[in-house]
Parts: C-alpha cells; structure tokens; sequence
C-alpha cells in the first residue's frame, strides 16, 4: 500500500510534469514532408527551407508538434521522382515542394495527401493546377511569375543594352515546360523592342557553352535566362562566368544570381514565398482543403543590376533604372 510520503511525492511529480509532454503522448506528432528542386549542399536553399521552419513555428507548429520530412534531390527528375514516392510512402501530413518538376513528381506519386507548392513560374501552363482561383485536387500553393512577365525583362535587358538586337531564351524544356508561354509573350514584345527573339534550348550542362556562343556571335545579342529552380540553379556559375567571358548582357529571374556575377535580375522574393507556404501548410494542418485556398501571386519585385559587371560589359545604367534598382557594387 502506499504510504502518505509517497502519495504527496507522486503528486508533486504529476504536477511538475511538463503539460506540452502531456499533450504530446495523447496527440500524435504531426509530419509534414518537403520535397526541393534543389541540392542539399545549395546554402540559399537551406536559408529556405529554416524560413520556411520558422515560420511554422510563429504558426504554433514547433518541433514537438510537427517532424519535418526534407529531401533533396536536386534537378534530377528520376531522382524528384524516386523521392517523392518515398516520402509518399512515409504518409505525411501535407507535403511542401519547389521546382516544377518536384511538383509534378509529388502530384503524380499521390492524389490524396495535401501538397503546397512555392516559387513556380506557372503551374497552369505545367499542367499542376487547372485553375488558379480554385485549383482542383489536393495541389495548391504560391506562384512567382505570370508568364507575361518574359515581356517586362525583355524590356529591362533592351534598356540596360539598347544596342541589342537578338534575344535569346535560354531554358532546359525538361525542367522548364512552362517556357512556350514565356516565349510565346517575348514575341508578341519583339516588335516593339526593335529585336529578333528566338530560343536556346540546353538539356545538359555541355549545351550552355554554345547556345551562349552563338548568341555572342552576332555581337549585339542579349539573353533572357528562364525561371527554373532546378537545371538553372544548379548551372548558374557556368551561365554567369560564360556570359562575362562572351560579353553578353543577360537578365534573370533570381536575384542571387546577379550577386554571384550575373548582370541584371528583376524578381520576387523566394524566401518570403517558403514564409507565405507555410501559411497555407498550417491551414491545411488545422482542416482547410487545398482546393479552398487560391493559387497566389507574389506581389513585391526588385530589380537588382550589378555594376560591376555593367562596367565590364561596357554598359551604361541609365538613370531610369537607377532610381529603382537595387545596386551591387
């Protein structure tokens, strides 16, 4: 039988207890699975996926409460769909993805588990959602660019180099099927840029050197590198070293881009998107079903010019675009 002492230690003992303990043995921990277009060594991408962390917990999601489930399987679209189906098999609560590939590779591994997307270019033209203001299925999420905005750096790029004459479009059409919408816009601007548009299709790291090549060749050429989280990111020292080296001013999407010697960027804020993601992982985690939360649009640009390497390429930053960029010395 137990005695008096006893009994007042186990009281005590209950009651210093810590209630989050309590609450965590009758609820079970929540998972929530992420799969990127990105390499886990990639320091930019893991700055996002914390933001994307944190943010959940200001949500009141912290690390008793939901496991985050991370893969990183780069621009490798068997490998994106390898790991999807793993994560897929873990059977999380909503999965978190980037890149348009990893995307696709999630929806087509499931139709079931909740899936939030961040940063794509244009989930409608890649078939992910049919419908921006209600997306059908279990996909919905946050999207960077309308596909009218290949006009917009067109018309940046002409600015900064006004004496350019041929544009070209450099994307990977494996990772980046979204590109015929991009392109189809930067024609429809090429009369009224004054500049022949045309494309430059690289599937592999040893196409970049001579799509870059012939556009340098005419020596008033200019590129428009495409979104594209996956083959552009994990290239991007190449692009940017051979674009120098060829003297060809080029515009992107990504700012960071432009802050490791790229010329010019006019883009969203891929980080705040992770933040924004994971608003609606946490509505989905309380019940909302994804196809009750809108696909959105980020709504804050910048443009970023790197002065530097405008002065390497002898370019002259005009002062209507001094006045709004952003400025690396």
């Amino acid at each position: 039988m137990t005695n008096r002492r006893e009994f007042i230690s186990l009281i005590a003992s209950a009651a210093a207890y810590p209630v989050t303990a309590l609450a965590d043995q009758s609820q079970p921990m929540l998972s929530v699975g992420v799969l990127t277009g990105n390499i886990e060594t990639d320091p930019l991408a893991q700055a996002r996926v914390g933001a994307f962390r944190s943010a959940l917990a200001e949500l009141g999601w912290g690390e008793r409460d939901v496991r985050l489930v991370v893969r990183w399987p780069g621009p490798d679209i068997a490998r994106q769909e390898r790991d999807a189906r793993e994560l897929v098999a873990i059977g999380p609560d909503v999965i978190l993805t980037t890149s348009t590939s990893a995307t696709r590779a999630v929806r087509d591994a499931t139709n079931t588990i909740p899936v939030v997307f961040v940063g794509l270019a244009d989930p409608v033209a890649s078939g992910i959602v049919s419908n921006l203001a209600r997306p059908d299925g279990n996909v919905t999420g946050f999207m960077l660019y309308k596909h009218s905005l290949s006009g917009k750096w067109l018309g940046l790029l002409k600015e900064i180099a006004p004496q350019t004459k041929d544009m070209s479009i450099l994307f990977n059409p494996d990772t980046a099927p979204y590109a015929p919408s991009y392109i189809q816009y930067a024609q429809e601007m090429s009369e009224r840029l004054a500049v022949r548009v045309t494309t430059a299709n690289v599937r592999q790291a040893a196409d970049i050197a001579p799509a870059i090549q012939r556009v340098a060749g005419s020596g008033m050429g200019g590129v428009l590198v495409l979104p594209d989280g996956g083959f552009i990111a994990s290239n991007i020292a190449a692009i940017t070293a051979l674009t120098a080296e060829c003297r060809v001013p080029t515009i992107y999407s990504v700012k960071s881009y432009v802050v490791s010697g790229g010329l010019m960027s006019y883009s969203a804020d891929l980080t705040n998107q992770f933040r924004e993601g994971a608003s609606y992982v946490d509505r989905v985690l309380r019940g909302t079903r994804p196809n009750d939360l809108p696909v959105q649009f980020a709504t804050k640009f910048d443009l970023v010019i790197n002065l530097r390497v405008a002065d390497a390429l002898g370019l002259t930053v005009p002062n209507s675009l001094l006045v709004d960029a952003e400025l690396i010395e």
